[in-house]
């Protein structure tokens, strides 16, 4: 049975690699068949182009990850949160997490993003590896919930 703790793992040191752009250690963290999507949960912001993901397969999955990194600030930092299983079994589990993201500006850390992570890891050649990570954003406004549950009807 898959850990909560290895995937936790995997996934945390995923984050740390892609900050710090440790392009060397992240082939080994995707399985071949690897998934990677990314969008903001409203569909309006001015850097859409820019967020949106669907990149299918290892090479692909990296392809875009490499580029999206390369023309993204640094200092940044994925701080992943909440990581858990949602279903575990011998070969792979699904999990759910929050993203923090901040850069800094002005010599002080400041908030990029927030997001939402729903994604797969599966054990392949005796390794866990991310199989599907999709990400989205959070742009939309916080509201009170229940005028917002009143307003969608």
């Amino acid at each position: 049975m898959i850990q909560p703790a290895d995937a936790q793992q995997l996934i945390l040191k995923w984050w740390f690699a892609y900050d710090n752009a440790l392009f060397d250690e992240w082939p080994e963290m995707w399985s071949s068949d690897a998934h990677f999507s990314c969008r903001t949960d409203t569909g309006k912001t001015a850097y859409e182009e820019f967020v949106n993901a669907d990149a299918v397969g290892k090479d692909a999955v990296l392809a875009w990850q490499t580029d999206h990194r390369l023309h993204s600030p640094h200092p940044l930092r994925h701080n992943g949160q909440n990581v858990h299983l949602t279903r575990a079994d011998d070969t792979s589990a699904d999990f759910r997490s929050y993203i923090w993201v901040t850069q800094i500006v002005g010599g002080t850390p400041s908030p990029l993003s927030t997001a939402i992570v729903h994604g797969s890891v599966v054990v392949e050649d005796g390794a866990l590896r991310i199989s599907d990570l999709n990400v989205v954003l959070d742009t939309e406004d916080s509201t009170v919930l229940a005028e917002k549950q009143a307003a969608q009807g």
